[in-house]
Formats: C-alpha cells, sequence, structure tokens
C-alpha cells in the first residue's frame, strides 16, 4: 500500500521546494495530490478569515496562545519575505498543479485550532515564556539573517552567489537551502524536542499519525471504489517524512483520529493550587487577625498592599502594550479580586475593556497576516487587544507572587511554611 503514496518533504519558505513539488507531480501523473493543510489553514493562505469572538479569546487563558500563533506566523512571513516567496507556497503550488492536472486534492492535517491547543496544554508554564520570549528574540533580530558572498568561477565569467543561512540556537547557522536535509531536519527536531517534549508530541507525532492515518484512509476509500489503488503525492513538511513513512508502514501504531482530535482536560494546576492556597492563607490569616488581635490598621494596610500590588503591576502591562488608559484601570481595580480566584484573569477585563475602546473587525484579523514591521502590528487593533489581555495576565501573575512574599511579610507569618504544607495537601 505504501508504494502507492509518494512522500515530499518541503520547506514552507523555500523557492526550490515549490519547483520540486511541481516537478514530482508532474512525473508521478497522481490520483490524488494530499497537502499538509486542514481547511481552516487552507483558508487563512486563501485569505479567507472566518468571524471572530472577542470574549472567546480572552477567555481560558488563550490571549497567550493565539498571541505565540501569530508571532509564531509573523516570523515565518518575514522569513519569506527575506527569501522572496509567500509561507505555503509549496502547499498552493501542489494544489494548483493538482487542480490544472484535474487531480483530487485532499487536505490531511489536523485541524489547527486542536493542534494549538494541544501544542499549548502540553508546555509547562516556564517552557510557554520561554518560548515567547525565544520569538521575540527571533524578531528582534530577523535582520541578522546573513548572506554570505562567494564566489563561483567559470572559464568565461565570475558568478556570486547568495547563501542565505538561518541562526539556529542563538549562535548556530544553517543554510536554508539545507532545511529538507535528512540531517538537518533530524538536528532541527531534536532541538525542539529538547526544548520541550510536548510541544513536540503536539507538533510533531500526533500531526505525523494524523497525516498518516489520513493517507490511509484515502487509501481504503479508494479501494472500495476500484479494484486498484490510487497513487498519492503527499506534500508534507520535511520535518514531518519519517515519522509518517513509518506510521504508514506500522498502521497498527496510529491512535484512532478521535483521541488525537480530543481537547486536553483542564488539570489542576499550579495557578488552580495557588488560587485555592491564597485562600487558605487568607483564612489563616483571617484566623490570626483574630487569635492574635492583629489590629484593623494593620490588617487595612496589608489590604491596600495587596490592592496596589497587584493593580500596579497588571496596569503596568497594559501600558507596556500601549493599551487604553481605561483598559489600564479596568487591570487596576480587578487584579486584585482577580488574583484570588484561578477561575478569573485581570487580562479577560483588561482585553474586553480595549476591545471596546478599538472595537477591532474582521479586517483586522485579515491584515495582520501581512504586516511588514513590528510598528504596523502594533497599530494592529485585533493584535493590540490580545497584547493587551496576555500582558495584563503576565503583570497580574507578577502581583500575585511579590503580593504573597509582602502580606506574609508584614502579618509575621512564614508564608514558605504555608506553601510547603499546600504542596504537600494537594500534590
Amino acid at each position: 500500500m505504501q508504494d502507492n503514496i509518494i512522500l515530499v518533504g518541503t520547506g514552507h519558505i523555500l523557492e526550490k521546494s515549490v519547483k520540486e513539488v511541481e516537478a514530482v507531480i508532474d512525473r508521478e501523473e497522481p490520483d490524488v495530490v494530499a497537502v499538509e493543510l486542514c481547511e481552516g489553514r487552507y483558508n487563512a493562505l486563501k485569505g479567507n478569515v472566518e468571524d471572530f469572538s472577542i470574549k472567546d479569546a480572552m477567555s481560558g487563558g488563550s490571549p497567550f496562545l493565539i498571541l505565540t500563533h501569530w508571532l509564531l506566523a509573523y516570523v515565518q512571513r518575514k522569513m519569506g519575505a527575506e527569501l522572496g516567496i509567500e509561507p505555503g507556497a509549496d502547499m498552493m503550488a501542489a494544489i494548483k498543479k493538482a487542480e490544472e492536472k484535474g487531480c483530487e486534492v485532499a487536505l490531511v492535517d489536523r485541524p489547527i485550532q486542536i493542534t494549538m491547543q494541544r501544542f499549548w496544554k502540553k508546555m509547562t508554564f516556564f517552557e510557554k515564556i520561554k518560548m515567547i520570549f525565544s520569538i521575540i528574540f527571533a524578531i528582534g533580530s530577523m535582520g541578522s539573517m546573513r548572506k554570505d558572498r562567494g564566489e563561483k568561477r567559470g572559464v568565461e565569467e565570475e558568478e556570486e552567489k547568495e547563501e542565505k543561512k538561518l541562526m539556529v540556537d542563538g549562535n548556530k547557522e544553517i543554510e536554508l537551502d539545507r532545511i529538507t536535509d535528512d540531517d538537518v531536519v533530524t538536528r532541527l527536531m531534536e532541538e525542539l524536542r529538547e526544548f520541550s517534549p510536548g510541544a513536540a508530541t503536539a507538533l510533531l507525532d500526533e500531526r505525523d499519525a494524523y497525516i498518516a492515518g489520513s493517507l490511509l484512509d484515502l487509501q481504503t476509500n479508494s479501494m472500495t471504489k476500484k479494484a486498484s489503488l490510487r497513487k498519492i503525492v503527499a506534500v508534507v513538511g520535511a520535518g514531518h517524512v519519517a515519522g509518517i513513512k513509518k506510521l504508514i508502514g506500522h498502521p497498527e501504531l496510529i491512535p484512532p483520529k478521535e483521541e488525537l482530535c480530543s481537547l486536553p482536560k483542564r488539570r489542576f494546576g499550579i495557578k488552580d493550587l495557588l488560587g485555592v492556597g491564597l485562600g487558605v492563607a487568607l483564612l489563616t490569616i483571617l484566623l490570626a487577625v483574630i487569635s492574635l488581635g492583629i489590629s484593623f490598621d494593620t490588617l487595612l494596610k496589608v489590604f491596600l498592599y495587596w490592592f496596589l500590588i497587584n493593580g500596579v503591576l497588571s496596569a503596568a502591562g497594559v501600558v507596556v502594550a500601549r493599551g487604553h488608559p481605561l483598559s489600564a484601570l479596568t487591570a487596576f481595580s480587578v487584579a486584585w479580586l482577580t488574583s484570588l480566584n484561578p477561575f478569573l484573569a485581570a487580562g479577560w477585563f483588561a482585553g474586553l475593556a480595549e476591545a471596546r475602546m478599538r472595537k477591532p473587525k474582521t479586517e483586522d484579523a485579515k491584515s495582520m497576516l501581512y504586516v511588514e514591521s513590528l510598528r504596523e502590528l502594533m497599530r494592529n487593533k485585533l493584535f493590540r487587544v490580545i497584547l493587551v489581555a496576555a500582558l495584563a495576565n503576565i503583570g497580574s501573575i507578577a502581583g500575585t507572587f511579590i503580593g504573597i512574599g509582602v502580606v506574609g511579610h508584614e502579618l509575621g507569618i512564614n508564608m514558605q511554611d504555608i506553601w510547603m504544607g499546600l504542596k504537600t495537601l494537594f500534590l
């Protein structure tokens, strides 16, 4: 069966991949051309962006996820601009060539929304923070994609050849034209797994399984309609080729699609533990006030510390995001309360306030995919709303930890002992 499935590994921002895809389809004359796209990504490449809900985007901690997704897309588009090619051009070339030849086109990747949610849930808190800063660093160093000039001597003339290189892991570099080479792909995949095993599982392993299952389903469906198997050319990212090939040869290793598409259930994590811990800490403080006779003035001072620390830091996040003053005021007003409840977030309220003032539209989501600079990105109304929500949450988280220390110190309570007791109780 696998002999009828031809895998073409590409680099999504390489012109040579576009040419290779077209050449393989011309040579193989397949019945089906399968591409590593889902309907959502296909529509995005075509410029068709669905309506969005600001309320949904603000809830469930998703501002961080959306921000990461868009920043990743921005980096890819900027790299493509450096090379003079649109990201996803390899996939669109495959679709165009298939349509010219009258081949069936199949979208075989898992829905991007599910992939991103599983990717985000599988990462630890510190991996998420590290990834966001890595993306920001990558954006800042975009100009460091160096062009090394070399000389190629001929009999009658000299030619200059530009070799564009990509910085990897801060101080390593690889030639962009070698991104589809097996050794380079292996190196990049190993670095992703080292950075975050959970993210690698969601972005690589699970999608390998989903795509392999989709390709085998195409073959199974064809067998019910005709005696011979249809020939399939599958255009996928180079990093997926090895995994898909292995799974096609061992289909018993492919999990059911229902399992691959299920959204991770919300777990009782550090944020929830912190929220419960704060409730217990406040109860402890109240009991201490009653039993130790702590004055009302002291209690009021402690509350003011808590209110100001949480409010100022959350509002500072809004200011850094260049949000509206009303959004900063909203974050300042609610941060003290949202820090006590694991099911609420200051960014949720600040983002809604920002959306009310800026009124982003679907056109903002479309135009955000084509910005040319960070300055232009910051002028996008929808991006600004998401950034306000994300940074307000970060400020609120910082305020929570600092506030706990200050409150404990003022009341003479050893918060470390309380924390260790809570860890013993809940973990």
